[in-house]
């Protein structure tokens, strides 16, 4: 089994457990880290509709938690007619642990659907400026 196939059966694997009981919405998000490892997460929908989180944060925050700090490949699996890419807001959060060349896979329950680096989806990302 590839990474690749690795991270899409963890995403899906996932998805099944977000709490999306609001919109019906479930995305699930698997990360591998430049130490191979992977880590998953779904979206989390409360009462106040916009202070839930996607599963990009719930499996960025897994992977700080465990004392990892790079992302090597992330895989965000949705449903529907329509890609399910990251947010602005989980994409600049990628970007803190990404570089632009980190590929970002879009898929279904089906197959990957779209793949895109980093830096497409987020072209003029926020980055702390190098130190002198």
């Amino acid at each position: 089994m590839t990474a690749l196939d690795k991270l899409f059966a963890a995403a899906r694997l996932v998805r099944e457990n977000a709490h999306a009981p609001y919109s019906n919405f479930h995305v699930g998000a698997a990360i591998l880290t430049d130490r191979g490892t992977i880590f998953a997460g779904c979206n989390v929908e409360v009462a106040s509709y916009p202070e839930g989180w996607c599963a990009e944060t719930t499996a960025l925050g897994k992977m700080v938690a465990a004392g990892e700090t790079t992302v090597h490949t992330v895989l965000v699996m949705g449903e529907g007619g329509r890609l399910t890419t990251p947010c602005g807001g989980c994409r600049q959060r990628l970007a803190e642990f990404a570089g632009p060349d980190v590929t970002v896979h879009v898929a279904d329950p089906t197959g990957i659907r779209a793949s895109f680096s980093l830096g497409e989806l987020l072209p003029a990302s926020f980055v702390l400026a190098d130190p002198a």
